[in-house]
C-alpha cells in the first residue's frame, strides 16, 4: 500500500507512478528501479495539479526547493492519463434521466 501525493488516498502500489529526484530534477520510475527516495502518484494529471499546488514533491522527496514536474506531466500525458474535462465540454455535465 503506497499513498498518492496528489490526491491523499492510500491504494496498492501497482496502480500508482512511482517518481524520484535524479540530479536535481523530478523523474518519473515507471519500472522502479532509481535510487534512493520515491514519492507516489496516480496516473491523473488531476492527482500531479494537487500534489504540485501543495508543493507535495520537495516534502515528500525531502529535498529543498520547488522542483520541475515537466518530465512527470509529459509521461502522464504520453500514457493517455485522464485530464478534468473543461466546463464547457460537451458531455461533462451529469445526465439528469
Amino acid at each position: 500500500m503506497r499513498t498518492c501525493v496528489g490526491c491523499r488516498t492510500r491504494v496498492a502500489a501497482c496502480g500508482l507512478l512511482r517518481v524520484a529526484v535524479v540530479d536535481g530534477v523530478l523523474t518519473p520510475d515507471p519500472r522502479r528501479r532509481l535510487p534512493g527516495r520515491g514519492a507516489w502518484l496516480h496516473l491523473d494529471l488531476e492527482c500531479l495539479d494537487r500534489a504540485e499546488r501543495r508543493s507535495a514533491f520537495p516534502r515528500a522527496l525531502r529535498v529543498p526547493g520547488p522542483l520541475d514536474v515537466s518530465a512527470v506531466r509529459s509521461h502522464l500525458q504520453s500514457r493517455g492519463a485522464r485530464e478534468t474535462p473543461a466546463p464547457d465540454t460537451p458531455g461533462s455535465k451529469v445526465d439528469p434521466s
